[in-house]
């Protein structure tokens, strides 16, 4: 199919998509039972089930994962013996709205402001599923490569249910190229792939000093505090510049492929007015290609409430942030290491290791990567730029492992401008034509390409 005709056809089917979408952004598919019913997964559940169905997905099932969601599961073979097989993924669950007062629409309603499309996943991730299901309705019966296609329930959450369920049924999901659809472009009208991937390590840290608090005036100046000995740990993690300065981690590493403009990054962070930049890197270096420590949270006495009594224990949640090329549990065993070493006055330290995944790096020399870049190019008029991401998606490492000959290429409708899993969600409904005329257009071009 000729690019004029796919463009038109994508461009015929968006007022449907609109609607679709604003229907999937009703569905409040946040799996965390705490939080909402887990009806409510299973309406999204079914809902992209219906969908895929009726697109020729015929043997289509919910898969029960390990963790208690459901996954949608299913293949669509192509008339060519010899063609190769893409597999599909998106998830259909979302991050909770967070303060509803934040919003300036409502958080599970679709509202068009100023051409963007606000609600919680609009983007992130239900965005890509219209992406994924106005590329094939484009293209109708002339798909030229054999489909599977796998939506989770629970990516969200990070608890592992996919994770698990590729790797017990290897033979159902595999595939020579994977299409992760889950991230997205440099910018509006700038398309890309993200080609690497941040693991993560996150350490609780307590601090003991004291059998209990103890009245400040009596015993200030000469008893412990722990949550001073708390502070003091902190700060050794970054010098003045704000480098992360764990001992035994190399904070050097540069980036090589798409910059990051500072003030492009600026306005992406919302980092206030005369506020500096941490680093004396670039920004693409210290958000894509360097270990970073961000404190997430301190268990100390509230400011409202508090005595006048040195605390005799302290903690915090660290998250660090590892690089590829970096080991994750070298990295974790670092941190640990370090904390132990900046503790001040001989007070306990005890570490609990929450999670921990590894860094990410896409293979760039095959078809498959030959034939995004090309559609990227014909779909948007400008060529791919190769970006990274600071956060992780424990799922690549899984299915590169699982699938050690396919291509996983990751891409989707979301920009800087999406503040995914931020309030104000929202996506540039052109990201989700442009990008689903790149798959099309990516489907013809492998297909091709492979024979």
């Amino acid at each position: 199919m000729e690019l004029t005709e796919l463009r038109a056809r994508v461009a015929e089917l968006m007022p449907g998509a609109r609607d679709e979408l604003a229907e999937l952004v009703a569905i409040r598919s946040v799996a965390d039972p705490r939080q909402f019913p887990p009806e409510e997964c299973e309406r999204a559940a079914r809902w992209v089930l219906g969908r895929f169905s009726a697109l020729g997905f015929a043997d289509a099932f919910l898969a029960e994962t390990a963790d208690g969601s459901q996954a949608v599961v299913g293949s669509r073979p192509c008339a060519d013996p010899y063609a190769p097989t893409v597999l599909l993924y998106a998830h259909y669950d979302v991050q909770p709205p967070l303060a509803e007062s934040e919003w300036r629409t409502p958080p599970f309603t679709l509202t068009e402001v100023d051409g963007r499309w606000y609600g919680r996943g609009a983007a992130d991730c239900k965005g890509n599923i219209l992406m994924h299901l106005l590329a094939l309705r484009a293209l109708g019966d002339a798909i030229p490569v054999n489909l599977k296609l796998v939506v989770e329930g629970s990516e969200e959450q990070g608890t592992g249910g996919l994770e698990a369920f590729v790797q017990n049924h290897p033979d159902l999901l595999r595939a020579d190229a994977i299409l992760i659809c889950d991230t997205g472009n440099a910018a509006v009208g700038r398309p890309a792939t993200t080609v690497t991937l941040r693991g993560l390590v996150t350490v609780v840290v307590t601090i003991e000093a004291l059998a209990s608090e103890v009245h400040s005036g009596m015993f200030g100046g000469a008893a412990p505090d722990a949550l001073a000995a708390l502070v003091t740990m902190l700060a050794s993690l970054r010098d003045e510049r704000g480098n992360t300065t764990v001992t035994g981690l190399d904070s050097t590493q540069l980036w090589t492929g798409e910059p990051y403009p500072a003030e492009q990054f600026r306005g992406d962070a919302g980092v206030l007015e005369d506020v500096v930049l941490l680093g004396d890197g670039s920004v693409a270096d210290m958000v894509w290609a360097r270990p970073t420590v961000t404190v997430l949270g301190i268990d100390c006495p509230p400011v409202v409430g508090s005595a006048a009594a040195i605390v005799p224990r302290a903690a915090a949640r660290l998250n660090l942030r590892v690089p590829p090329g970096m080991d994750a549990q070298q990295a974790r065993d670092a941190l640990v290491a370090h904390l132990h070493a900046a503790a001040p006055w001989g007070v306990r330290v005890t570490t609990r290791t929450e999670a921990m995944g590894r860094p990410f790096r896409a293979g760039l020399d095959g078809p498959a990567y030959k034939a995004i870049g090309w559609a990227m190019e014909e779909a948007y008029g400008s060529p791919m730029a190769l970006l990274g991401q600071g956060g992780s998606i424990p799922l690549c490492n899984v299915l590169a492992e699982t699938y050690p000959a396919a291509e996983l290429i990751l891409m989707g409708v979301e920009e800087p401008k999406t503040l995914m899993h931020a309030p104000n969600e929202s996506v540039d409904p052109a990201e989700i034509a442009s990008m689903a005329l790149t798959e099309a257009l990516f489907l013809c071009r492998y297909a091709a390409l492979s024979r």
